[in-house]
Parts: C-alpha cells; structure tokens; sequence
C-alpha cells in the first residue's frame, strides 16, 4: 500500500524484510518467489537485480531531500520517503541515518564518504566545512560510520558504514 501525504510518502509491504533494514543498500538481491521474480523480470516489470534501493538513496541524495527510513514493523515493511526539508530542520535521527546511507552508497560504489562528498550531498558551501564534520561526528558517536584508517589526518580521513 502507498500513503501520500503532504511532508512524506509511505510505503508498506506486506512480509517482513529478508534482510536486516540498516542493510537493504548493500545487500543481495532475495526473492520470497523466484518464479514470479522471474517471470517479472522477463516481461519488464523489475530488474531482478537488487538495485531499487540503491536507486533510490542516490535520488535522494542527488536531489538533497531526507534519506528515506526503512522499517520493519511485525510482519511487514515500511518505507517512508520524505519530501524537502531544510538540514537544520532534520531531527538527529534524520541526519545520523543520512550519513550512513550516503556512507553505504559510497561503499557499493567503491569509493568512501568524505567531509567533501558529504558537503556534497548536503549542498554545504566549501566555506562550512565545519558542518559537515559535525555530521560525522554525530554519526560516529551513534557508531553508525566509523573511520577508514583512524590515523589518518583529519583533512585526509575517510569512512565507511559501521559494518563493514
């Protein structure tokens, strides 16, 4: 079912979630019906390649709108999209989870999250450098990043999803 509202769109799937929600980025494709996934893919309704989620996120970051929430709620799962939102307005929660998911989409990508490609998402001047290491600190204190190489110099440091 899809619920539009006018701050958000929700999403809800019956079933729930054959991964864990923190890891819907980097995870393989899984299929409750391989058949039917199939058959979809053949007739071009899906890719079958696992890459929505990826898509997604990197909308969302292309466009520097709130990263979407992925839940699992009993025996479904619920995704909520969110419309703009100005970055001092996000809650913690909201900007924690967006620099996580933009140090996942780094990580599928081979690459890293940086202070500069974090300015970059958030659309942070160059000039306010200091809000953007802010974030980072935020997430790294919810351990939901944590640095590439932790002796490396502050200008120089790089992060990855907390997991990996």
């Amino acid at each position: 079912m899809v619920e539009v509202f006018s701050d958000r769109i929700e999403i809800n799937n019956p079933g729930a979630p054959l991964v864990d929600t923190d890891r819907f980025l980097d995870s393989p494709p899984k299929s409750r019906n391989e058949v039917m996934a199939s058959l979809m893919r053949r007739i071009g309704i899906c890719e079958e390649r696992g890459s929505g989620i990826d898509k997604v996120v990197s909308e969302v970051e292309a466009h520097q709108l709130p990263a979407p929430k992925f839940e699992a709620v009993g025996e479904a799962t619920r995704v909520f999209l969110y419309s703009e939102q100005p970055l001092n307005k996000m809650t913690k929660q909201d900007r924690v989870r967006a620099v996580y998911l933009h140090a996942c989409l780094r990580y599928v990508q081979n690459d890293f999250m940086t202070n500069t490609t974090l300015r970059d998402r958030f659309g942070i001047e160059e000039h306010n450098r200091s809000k953007a290491s802010r974030l980072i600190k935020e997430a790294l204190g919810e351990n939901a990043i944590r640095p590439h190489d932790p002796t490396a110099a502050p200008r120089m440091m790089r992060y990855l999803p907390n997991w990996d």
